[in-house]
């Protein structure tokens, strides 16, 4: 079945949806992270560990009293959604709670106006066989990744070499702050991007820049945008900062 084209009404709809819902991005209330110990953590049943890279929870009430969840897994215990997530080897319970206030005081995602002016050509370059990029996360945690390349464009008349990560035979993305970041929009945003054509042609939309996990929730662990991605240009398009009631 072909699904209907999305307009930008129904898309924010589904967004803000995905976010909002009782386990979504807005419901994360805490990220542990785990070592050898069993112990109790703030809002989690029971007591965890992690073990060989897993999240182990023992003492857990109903019907599963213990469980050991590789990253991506989860367990719902009542209202509450505990998931296992692993950054390098070191693994971290999450504890997603519809009631955090997190998610009980959001009431919708702030947009600057769609404009197709922000829809800028840019030329893709690959990075060097071997080359590798360090990503620092909010938390100061750094990981050292291939590196794919940058993308040269002129925003606001000024030219800039945005550095991107992802896969060239799906998406890439980059992330990206500027000069509305912490004046009229969150700190920094991420920003996705379609595969470049075979001449290395590109087209960077800035109204599909989106607000980061961590918009939502100080427990993510979101990346930080790079050097230069951080544009003096002001980029008044995409999602620009969660409404809290």
């Amino acid at each position: 079945m072909t699904s209907p084209v999305s307009t930008p009404d129904t898309a924010a709809d589904a967004r803000f949806a995905a976010v909002s819902a009782p386990h979504g991005t807005a419901a994360l209330r805490f990220t542990h992270w785990l070592d050898a110990e069993h112990r109790a953590y703030e809002g989690a049943p029971g007591l965890w560990h992690g073990e060989d890279g897993r999240v182990v929870g023992t003492g857990l009430p109903g019907e599963t009293p213990e469980v050991a969840l590789s990253a991506g897994e989860h367990l719902d215990i009542g209202s509450l959604r505990l998931k296992a997530i692993n950054r390098g080897g070191a693994p971290a319970l999450r504890v997603f709670d519809p009631e955090t206030p997190g998610r009980t005081s959001l009431r919708g995602i702030l947009s600057f106006p769609h404009d197709d002016a922000w829809a800028l050509p840019g030329v893709f370059h690959a990075a060097a066989e071997g080359q590798s990029i360090v990503i620092e996360s909010v938390d100061g945690y750094e990981r050292e990744e291939p590196a794919v390349g940058t993308i040269s464009l002129q925003v606001a008349g000024e030219p800039v070499e945005l550095t991107v990560w992802g896969d060239l035979d799906d998406e890439l993305e980059a992330v990206i702050a500027d000069g509305t970041s912490n004046v009229d929009a969150y700190r920094f945003r991420f920003l996705p991007i379609d595969v470049p054509a075979a001449d290395g042609s590109v087209t960077v939309d800035f109204n599909r820049a989106y607000l980061p996990p961590c918009a939502f929730s100080d427990h993510y662990v979101c990346p930080l945008p790079p050097l230069n991605n951080r544009l003096a240009a002001r980029v008044e398009a995409g999602e620009r900062i969660a409404d809290r009631a």
